[in-house]
């Protein structure tokens, strides 16, 4: 073969080698580093802005099934016909990420964002049960940007990440704006839209007095000493940061904010119904106690 035409065929190989490797072999031009979202969303799911309700899904269907709410136990996994991610606000968590039907979303430290994967199955999974939408299903994105939105491969479809992170809801949820395994064993917490962990707003809340003037307003709590709400008890009113002496169990006329160390310090959680038993959120020991309204 003449040396020109070898020449002209080796520099034709030779770009298209680089090409192909510019494209990583499958028309992708960012060398292979398309996000799990975009990839998902290419061949089998789809985006649609707005909430479900806007976009009139079907009742009893994606999140609004009643076998999608956290606190139905099941040992499989629960793959959801339709998804929403919404960037809203859940108990004190301002901002969370809250799905169609108003359950805080969470992350767990123990996972990984880069790459994204779950550690949590078995046990843990029917606790906090893992987010997945089904492989043809859709995602109403509210609020969240697509580019924190992806999604690992998990049994029967994807579970959705957020900033890398795979998400969750939890079990001891049982109603809209529960935030019951925020700080669970230090490891669990509310998910922001870009896939940071949610942190209490603590903007204090405040009322008008008959004068006029702003002030803190007051609720009650009564804390037992044993769980099921057994005797001896203590009932503690606002304002201000109050010490618990028993933490068994309490019961609460509103929103409450506990930590488990002294002068509301440590760890903490906001309570807004009754518990039987503390140590199911976490809190086996309450020492101080803020009323947020």
């Amino acid at each position: 073969m003449p040396r020109k035409r070898t020449a002209i065929l080796s520099s034709i190989a030779a770009v298209g080698a680089l090409l192909l490797t510019a494209c990583n072999g499958n028309g992708s031009t960012d060398g292979g580093k398309a996000s799990a979202a975009r990839q998902a969303q290419a061949s089998t799911l789809s985006f649609t802005p707005g909430t479900a309700q806007e976009n009139n899904a079907p009742a009893n269907t994606g999140d609004f099934a009643s076998n999608a709410m956290p606190s139905v136990a099941s040992a499989e996994p629960v793959v959801r016909k339709w998804v929403q991610l919404s960037n809203g606000k859940a108990g004190d968590l301002n901002p969370v990420v809250i799905n169609g039907a108003g359950f805080t979303l969470y992350r767990f430290d123990n996972d990984t964002a880069s790459p994204s994967k779950s550690n949590c199955s078995g046990e843990c999974a029917t606790t906090w049960p893992p987010y997945i939408v089904a492989k043809k299903g859709r995602v109403f994105v509210d609020g969240v940007p697509d580019s924190k939105i992806g999604f690992i491969p998990r049994a029967g479809g994807f579970q959705v990440t957020i900033g890398g992170w795979p998400v969750y809801l939890y079990s001891k949820d049982t109603k809209a704006g529960d935030t019951n395994g925020q700080g669970v064993n230090g490891t669990w917490f509310g998910v922001t839209s870009t896939g940071q962990k949610a942190v209490a707003d603590t903007t204090p809340k405040v009322i008008a007095n008959d004068g006029g003037a702003m002030t803190s307003s007051a609720t009650t709590a009564t804390f037992f000493e044993n769980t099921n709400f057994a005797e001896p008890s203590e009932q503690l009113t606002g304002p201000g940061c109050k010490t618990v002496h028993y933490s068994g169990s309490m019961r609460v006329s509103s929103d409450v904010k506990i930590w488990n160390g002294n002068n509301c310090t440590g760890k903490s959680q906001v309570v807004d119904s009754d518990v039987r038993d503390l140590s199911t959120i976490g809190f086996p020991t309450v020492k101080s106690v803020r009323f947020l309204n």
